[in-house]
């Protein structure tokens, strides 16, 4: 007695598969959307928080790299008691004397306070300084003039001052009128100038700057310069570095501080994008409620679509074809929604990046880690629900026909 093989067992085509998946999505296009936004808001936070972070170091280095990374900040220390060290009057000449530096400027604290006028408490000082400055400051810095002109020879030695960006910003001043003033130090000085941001000398970006003469003849200042700004040539930065301390004060060189603008700079930028990781826990707590949307979704359709199961099982699909189908399924919303998730996090960046002229980055790990997170997500996502859908047995399946 001859018995009769097993028929053999039907392959679930790609093709056949891709349609099976998407009827779920297309028969219910409401709630596959509200679930695959979950999705879409977590991938879209963790793309623009790294895109952002990428085009905004991007942008701060190509900052630094146009501006130079040659520029040395000479700055009066501490003693050995813990008060104000002085830098000496001879300082700026002395270090133009090294054969590696190409420029020396420097600026003094005036220990005065500038108002915008007489009727200003003594006490609102807006946090502004009052700096003596040599008369080619500008150039040394990598800043220019916003508006107006800067000091020269003639204006040093009178009562005229030119504002910082951020200190124009905090006096509200923001065009240089004829006959503007400022009240420092008792005296009225009127206003010639304001710069462009100053990104290497932050502290010239809060100051009220004079000329030296004017600083001596009408503020009482004693001439002594607390930074000088020094350009190295860039293949011996490091050399010049070392002989700064020495050769700026002799005498006491443990009360001088040296300092490179670009490398605080970049550690900001560094530090920028340490911070970014909190954001990105935000958006790992999203693609986890994207998550928990998508497996309700799919635990309520094998319940509402148990009838069709049972209909497919009757006629020769194996358990392994259902739950590749649900779990298809799934993984299918969920790229949907971390397809959107990338478009959306890119088109932020973009938009930001562009109002900040910055270069638009967006990082292979962004937008290649959010697909394959929301895909994982998707999977595992669908995994309770297609397997809830292959244990359905064809008969109880058909009960609800």
């Amino acid at each position: 007695m001859t018995q009769t093989p097993a028929p053999p067992v039907a392959r679930l085509r790609a093709a056949d598969l891709g349609r099976i998946s998407s009827v779920g999505l297309r028969t219910r296009k409401l709630r596959a959307a509200l679930s695959a936004l979950g999705i879409a808001i977590g991938v879209a936070a963790i793309v623009a928080v790294l895109g952002l972070s990428s085009s905004s170091q991007a942008g701060l280095l190509a900052e630094i790299d146009r501006l130079g990374t040659n520029l040395l900040t000479v700055t009066n220390g501490q003693t050995l008691f813990g008060q104000p060290a002085e830098l000496p009057t001879t300082a700026p000449p002395m270090i133009g004397r090294i054969a590696s530096v190409e420029d020396v400027q420097d600026t003094g604290t005036v220990h005065v306070n500038a108002y915008r006028s007489n009727l200003i408490p003594a006490i609102d000082t807006n946090a502004l300084s009052v700096q003596a400055a040599s008369l080619d400051l500008l150039p040394c810095i990598g800043t220019s003039v916003a508006h107006g002109q800067y000091l020269n020879a003639a204006t040093a030695q009178q009562p005229v001052a030119v504002l910082g960006a951020a200190a124009a910003q905090r006096l509200g001043i923001a065009q240089v009128h004829p006959g503007e003033r400022i009240l420092v130090g008792g005296q009225w000085f009127y206003v010639v100038g304001i710069l462009n941001p100053a990104v290497l000398a932050p502290a010239v970006d809060d100051a009220v700057l004079v000329g030296y003469p004017a600083a001596k003849k009408y503020l009482g200042f004693d001439g002594h310069p607390s930074t000088v700004y020094v350009r190295a040539q860039s293949d011996h930065v490091s050399e010049v570095h070392a002989r700064l301390t020495t050769t700026a004060n002799p005498q006491s060189p443990h009360e001088v501080t040296v300092s490179r603008p670009s490398d605080a700079l970049v550690a900001r930028a560094q530090a920028k994008s340490a911070l970014s990781g909190l954001f990105l826990g935000l958006g790992a707590v999203s693609l986890l409620v994207g998550a928990v949307g998508v497996a309700n979704t799919m635990i309520i359709s094998v319940l509402e679509r148990r009838s069709e199961i049972g209909l497919r099982r009757a006629l020769g699909a194996t358990k392994g074809h259902i739950r590749i189908q649900f779990l298809s399924e799934a993984a299918l919303l969920a790229v949907f929604g971390g397809a959107g998730g990338v478009g959306l996090g890119a088109a932020a960046t973009a938009v930001y990046a562009q109002t900040k002229h910055w270069a638009i980055v967006i990082p292979t790990l962004a937008w290649a880690g959010g697909l394959g997170a929301a895909l994982l997500i998707g999977a595992v996502a669908g995994i309770i629900p297609a397997v809830r859908a292959a244990r359905l047995q064809p008969t109880e399946a058909l009960w609800t026909v």
